[in-house]
């Protein structure tokens, strides 16, 4: 299974897109605005407690207060209550854990009042990012996130993730993080660590603990609200989350997070460095690479499956709503039964594909086409399990019930990733009249005359819509031979699928677009 990833960073953000075996999977947008990203660490104040909500809510800098549940406070929240208090009266000079008094554990089943109640400011950690007219979520059990595992300060556990199987594998990384971490530094050690060896795992283990150094430093001096550390860009979460042998290209557009990633890749996977490719490209990368055509086709209300089956996707308030039609796909030989069944099995690998790629979260109902057969319902339901397994987000499936409808519930963290699929026709502005579309010809026609005539502009390329493309070059005596003989000079003509029909720039030959 081959995946590429393709990152365009330009001055408003980063929009990064994970392709698998060439089809779109994920797609993330990052804006340069965004100071409240899942992993971000805050000193905060204290604004209110909600003893009937058993939270409360905490001022990190956002116009809305953030939200923090008891049961979102860690067992350890009075030792980090305690360090960060010594921490800012001087009290404790060094980020060394190993001499730190920890204090007890908090019940599970108490209460925010006893927890927090006198505290005026609290260390806490980004778990969810704003979304609509809701603050960031908090977690106080600070965790810091490497390639192989992650760091838990004010623990002792060692936890081995329940993907890695071998009994011989998780006894090996227990006493491998048993002899290397530092007193009052717990580990969960990640899935990717099966097979990692200590010279890796090390190196990994002591850039979080450099990380904890940062935190330390950042907190003798910090005044809440404020951020203390900030997550990895986005690019970099994603290979440290994600990259595997499998991946077999990263293309990116920007020298500064070329240079960002080859250094990253140099240090977590040496052998995958020749994968990531700079785009030179005058054209957009995701143009270039046919990423920008998946995006297009993918986040509108009806997505297409093959041979006409169709899904309709709807957003409520309370949740996610995606309905299966089997459109014209019939199959004449296969009886009405087996037809549903291989719709639905279809519409269950494009479900969990969009789920993913537009980071829908909450609860999800799927309205399947009915089956009669209770032995079709479980393999459609298996179907769908085995579709979302490599989904990093936590969700939860429940089997089909009697009339087709399956229940998901997924994690949400991030806003839901939603791109604008309709625009105004720019041959009738909306009013659904409009001239004849060759019209768009005698237009560029004049601009074309402007521009050698007047700006006197030597080289000029012209991009269009296909189409557009095809009727200016057909024939012996094109449009494009006629521009030759009339100017002495060979017009470029290149075709851009996400143009709409009458839209057309001019490039000069510094691939500079000529304003008009």
């Amino acid at each position: 299974m081959g995946s590429e990833l393709f990152i365009s960073s330009d001055s408003s953000g980063v929009v990064i897109a994970l392709t698998v075996n060439k089809k779109l999977t994920e797609l993330h947008q990052e804006k340069n605005s965004n100071n409240f990203s899942v992993g971000d660490i805050y000193l905060g104040v204290v604004n209110k407690i909600m003893p009937g909500l058993n939270a409360a809510f905490i001022n990190v800098g956002h116009e809305r207060d953030a939200f923090l549940h008891y049961l979102d406070l860690g067992s350890q929240i009075k030792s980090l209550i305690k360090y960060t208090r010594q921490v800012q009266g001087g009290g404790i000079k060094t980020s060394d854990l190993s001499k730190f008094e920890p204090e007890k554990d908090i019940d599970k089943t108490g209460k925010i009042t006893a927890a927090i109640g006198k505290e005026k400011q609290l260390l806490v950690q980004i778990v969810k990012e704003p979304i609509q007219s809701k603050g960031p979520r908090l977690s106080s059990q600070i965790s810091l996130a490497g390639r192989f595992l992650v760091l838990v300060p004010f623990s002792n556990s060692i936890t081995v993730s329940k993907k890695i199987k071998r009994n011989e594998e998780r006894v090996r990384l227990k006493q491998l993080f048993q002899g290397m971490r530092g007193n009052q530094f717990g580990v969960i050690v990640r899935t990717v660590a099966e097979g990692a060896n200590l010279a890796d795992v090390e190196r990994d283990y002591y850039d979080l603990v450099d990380k904890w150094e940062s935190i330390f430093k950042q907190l003798k001096k910090a005044s809440p609200p404020q951020k203390i550390l900030g997550e990895s860009d986005r690019f970099i979460s994603m290979l440290r989350d994600m990259l595997n042998d499998d991946f077999s290209g990263i293309h990116v557009n920007d020298p500064y997070v070329f240079q960002q990633i080859k250094l990253y890749i140099k240090t977590i996977a040496p052998h995958l460095d020749k994968i990531v490719k700079l785009h030179h490209g005058k054209t957009s990368i995701f143009e270039h690479f046919g990423v920008e055509k998946q995006i297009k086709t993918a986040f509108g209300k009806e997505v297409v499956l093959s041979g006409g089956a169709y899904l309709i996707i709807e957003h409520t308030e309370a949740m996610h709503v995606i309905d299966v039609n089997s459109g014209g796909k019939t199959v004449v030989e296969k009886n009405q039964e087996e037809n549903a069944l291989n719709v639905n099995l279809e519409a269950a690998d494009e479900i969990a594909r969009q789920l993913r790629l537009r980071d829908m979260g909450g609860i999800v109902v799927i309205d399947f086409i009915d089956l009669k057969n209770a032995g079709n319902r479980r393999q459609v339901y298996e179907r769908l399990k085995e579709a979302m397994k490599n989904d990093k987000a936590k969700h939860k499936i429940l089997p089909m019930s009697q009339f087709g409808l399956v229940q998901i519930t997924r994690q949400r963290v991030r806003p839901e990733t939603n791109v604008v699929t309709t625009e105004v026709c720019a041959m009738c502005n909306g009013t659904g009249q409009s001239a004849a579309s060759i019209l768009i010809v005698d237009e560029i026609e004049k601009n074309m005359e402007y521009l050698y005539e007047e700006l006197n502009i030597r080289s000029i390329t012209l991009q269009v819509h296909p189409y557009i493309e095809s009727y200016l070059k057909k024939g012996v005596k094109s449009k494009r031979f006629n521009w030759f003989l009339k100017y002495g000079k060979w017009i470029k003509i290149k075709p851009v699928s996400s143009y709409y029909l009458s839209e057309y720039h001019f490039f000069d030959k510094n691939g500079e677009e000529v304003k008009l």
